[in-house]
């Protein structure tokens, strides 16, 4: 049996309209969709996660055969399973004799460097299709990029309003500003209404895939249940609906707060269904911009919605493919502590990073500041090796793909690229925490104790951050004020902090934090 053209589909492309389908005959083209080991390995991915992607990968199968499709599937469990890309591109080679490969080009650029090595490996012709899901393409990025010593993402998401026309009047942005993310900061009380995502109950492919995870999977981080994510389009546009009708007139003023129990405040959780597929990123902003529109609501909660889709999200993958492979190394304040224990048991008494881990691991789910401001910033300040937490990171999260994370993460969170993405790293002490969330009320540590032995962690292994890094960040002018701060304090205060940070390290050695 032979076909025309072999179309692999990976687990972020579950799209019905991808580049590398259209124009294609179901009737003489194959696609191929697998679930392999390899994959399920390269870094310990949350159990979640992953019945998420395969029960999605498995519906979405399912609705291209509806569509007319012939589809080769093979589970991870089959027998006769390769355990990689490669190996079931040579199964599928050999079994139908195509004479052509066609695929979307990969989020990863492992797996693109994979890719490119087929068409000698195989013997076959291969087409990478360009991933046109995305607005701003890889040649788009450079030309912004080119000639820029800091590629600082409002200017690119300016460019990028102007081209999709959301949220403009004409040339200029809809309400004068193109940014309203200083009215998006206010800290959330418990007692305001917290809607609820839309959750689905697992139908018999999910609980297959579900029950196969545990299996094959039972030491692996990560409760696989209760599992409620979407898994289908239907069920990702109705999770899009109830966003927008119930969450999104007050997301603009929350997204930033963290409230002890309160895992989505306002929150879309939409992001792993627009990085896998399921929803289009341009459609879902224009249907948000309509709420706008339609007196639904505010701005500062609209433009903040499209600022992390066509701003954020579309400048961290310029990011990563015009600096890769390199920029996977990069560790500018060559920071090597390993990973702490307790980013994976939540065994901490610090309230913060113990509820961010803890809901973690529950849902595969923590919003950008729980990772930013607790997990990402304690991480900076403990010096810990950058290429360690993006691995965390990568694992953990359901809506976590390189090309999105690791800029994120080096770049973003760790400051490990030298500043090209971030103006200055995200250091803070304990204050930031106690003015934007509850969690200090129910912490062992003290926020308000600098340097005693109650002392909030944050609170000294900030200043002792600073100290360690000033030959490298004393420069920089958004740190001139607590570099001036820590000069104008007495040696006694200062000797004071220093003492608190090695005994804070001391105890993060010893596992007794």
């Amino acid at each position: 049996m032979s076909v025309r053209t072999l179309l692999p589909v990976f687990a972020d492309q579950l799209t019905a309209r991808l580049a590398s389908l259209r124009t294609m005959d179901p009737a003489r083209d194959r696609v191929l969709m697998v679930e392999v080991a390899e994959e399920t390995a390269y870094v310990p991915h949350h159990r979640k996660k992953m019945a998420f992607l395969l029960s999605a990968m498995r519906h979405h199968a399912e609705a291209l055969r509806a569509a007319g499709w012939q589809v080769d599937y093979v589970t991870l469990d089959a027998a006769d399973n390769a355990g990689s890309f490669s190996g079931e591109i040579a199964r599928a080679v050999a079994r139908l004799s195509p004479e052509a490969i066609r695929v979307t080009e990969p989020g990863e650029w492992r797996v693109l460097k994979m890719i490119e090595d087929w068409e000698n490996a195989f013997g076959v012709p291969v087409e990478i299709c360009a991933d046109d899901r995305f607005l701003c393409t890889h040649a788009g990025f450079a030309d912004w990029a080119r000639g820029r010593k800091q590629l600082r993402m409002e200017y690119f998401y300016r460019e990028m309003r102007r081209a999709t026309g959301l949220l403009m009047d004409g040339d200029q942005p809809v309400g004068g500003k193109w940014n309203y993310d200083a009215e998006n900061r206010k800290p959330a009380r418990g007692d305001l209404f917290m809607p609820r995502p839309a959750a689905f109950d697992p139908d018999a492919t999910t609980r297959a895939v579900i029950d196969m995870i545990a299996q094959h999977f039972p030491n692996r981080f990560g409760d696989l249940e209760p599992f409620w994510f979407a898994v289908t389009c239907d069920q990702a546009k109705e999770a899009r609906a109830r966003f927008i009708e119930e969450a999104l007139p007050r997301f603009g003023d929350y997204q930033d707060a963290m409230v002890t129990g309160e895992r989505f405040l306002y929150h879309s959780i939409l992001s792993l269904y627009l990085n896998c597929g399921l929803l289009d990123p341009l459609e879902t902003c224009q249907m948000v911009e309509r709420a706008y529109h339609d007196g639904h609501a505010p701005l500062n909660a609209v433009e903040g919605f499209i600022r992390q889709i066509i701003g954020w999200r579309e400048y961290v993958r310029g990011i990563y493919w015009l600096k890769m492979p390199d920029y996977a190394q990069e560790n500018a304040l060559e920071a090597t502590r390993d990973l702490p224990g307790f980013y994976w048991s939540a065994e901490t008494r610090m309230a913060c990073v113990r509820e961010a881990v803890t809901q973690t691991r529950e849902e595969a789910y923590a919003h950008h500041i729980q990772r930013l401001m607790v997990t990402g910033t304690f991480a900076l300040l403990a010096g810990v090796r950058p290429q360690a937490l993006h691995e965390w990171y990568l694992a953990v999260y359901a809506d976590a793909y390189e090309w999105v994370e690791l800029p994120n993460t080096l770049g973003m969170s760790q400051f490990a690229d030298g500043g090209l993405l971030a103006s200055k790293p995200y250091a803070a002490s304990g204050n930031y925490i106690n003015k934007m969330s509850d969690y200090c009320g129910g912490c062992a540590y003290d926020v308000k104790d600098k340097t005693g032995e109650t002392a909030c962690p944050f609170n000294p292994l900030y200043w002792d951050f600073l100290e360690r890094n000033r030959d490298r960040l004393k420069g920089n002018p958004r740190l001139a004020q607590p570099y001036r701060t820590w000069e104008r304090m007495t040696d006694d205060t200062r000797a004071a902090y220093r003492a608190a940070a090695k005994r804070v390290k001391a105890a993060l050695d010893a596992g007794d934090l």
